[in-house]
């Protein structure tokens, strides 16, 4: 095992992610659906990384891998996202006061979420927004996420 296998403390923010999570919850595109899925976190190499799972039980919504990560000099973290649709983006992310942030800024498609961590780091309230010109937001995927194990 290599010694750079240990926990980075420039993530030590996010270790209240790390869990499987239940989620619910619902998309504008399609208003009358309710949709559940799943979340897990965990450390990559001992806590070196952070890698996250997701699956939404609907053909609409891929399964996606993200790992975080982070640069000495930056307050935030960087989130590598990849998906089953091979699509494949750079957010940043930062975890403060229980309140978790992640961001895109791109011409043709920028994301933006903000996670309210509750009830002792059991429940995440999700509200996201995208853009697809840099400019005008829009409501994007919301999430409720429970903490199971």
């Amino acid at each position: 095992m290599s010694k750079a296998a240990k926990r980075n403390p420039k993530l030590e923010s996010h270790s209240i992610l790390v869990g499987e999570w239940k989620t619910v919850g619902h998309h504008p595109f399609l208003p009358d659906v309710t949709l559940n899925g799943t979340a897990s976190f965990e450390w990559l190499e001992n806590g070196a990384f952070l890698i996250m799972r997701t699956h939404i039980d609907h053909k609409e919504f891929p399964d996606g891998i993200a790992v975080f990560g982070s640069d000495d000099s930056e307050e935030e973290c960087d989130m590598i996202y990849f998906d089953e649709r091979n699509v494949s983006r750079k957010y940043t992310s930062i975890l403060k006061n229980n309140i978790w942030k992640w961001w895109r800024n791109d011409q043709k498609f920028s994301q933006r979420c903000t996670c309210e961590i509750k009830d002792d780091g059991n429940t995440i309230f999700s509200k996201g927004e995208m853009s697809k010109d840099g400019k005008s937001w829009e409501k994007d995927l919301e999430l409720v996420y429970t903490k199971i194990k």
